[in-house]
């Protein structure tokens, strides 16, 4: 075989969607079993964090942002693109012409997509703080929803609040974070 072009770029992989966390294993696996690791770097199921509330609890999720696609950094020599076609869960290389070669991802592309991914681990500690000393909140979620209270402290690194609120005529304290009050 000719000496295989060595540099590496980016691809996308079409996937079932639902599976791509799933199908990344497989190719993970399958590069392993056949040691490609010389020919393919990286595999990346582009995610975002998502903060979702269950059951009075934060709980923080991660969401594919782009359903049935996956990532992968690679040199695309010999027979590596029908080892990946034929791993289970694959449909095929995005941007392909019907039995052409897979098209790499331009490199605005990679850094849009990449910088996105970046992007979303940071943006959530940079939300600056919506409360203020002494203002009233209602609680929205948890047992005592539905209470008013009075913010008494707010803690920035855990993003959280202290807050006071009126209970059978007694003040009392409560710990909550930002996302189980709103602004009255």
């Amino acid at each position: 075989m000719a000496k295989a072009n060595s540099t590496k770029q980016w691809y996308v992989v079409r996937a079932v969607s639902g599976q791509e966390n799933k199908v990344k294993a497989y190719i993970e696996q399958e590069i392993s079993r056949l040691s490609l690791e010389d020919n393919i770097e990286e595999v990346l199921v582009p995610t975002e964090k998502v903060i979702q509330i269950r059951n009075g609890k934060k709980v923080n999720k991660e969401r594919v942002y782009f359903p049935g696609y996956i990532m992968v950094k690679a040199n695309l020599a010999g027979e590596i693109p029908h080892i990946i076609k034929s791993i289970n869960g694959v449909i095929g290389f995005l941007g392909e012409v019907k039995g052409g070669d897979p098209v790499p991802l331009r490199k605005a592309e990679v850094n849009r997509m990449l910088g996105k991914v970046d992007e979303l681990a940071v943006k959530q500690d940079s939300v600056t703080i919506p409360f203020t000393i002494g203002e009233t909140i209602k609680v929205i979620d948890g047992p005592f929803n539905g209470f008013n209270g009075t913010v008494e402290k707010v803690n920035e690194e855990k993003r959280k609040l202290e807050v006071m609120v009126k209970i059978f005529g007694r003040k009392t304290p409560l710990e909550l974070s930002y996302m189980q009050v709103e602004k009255v």
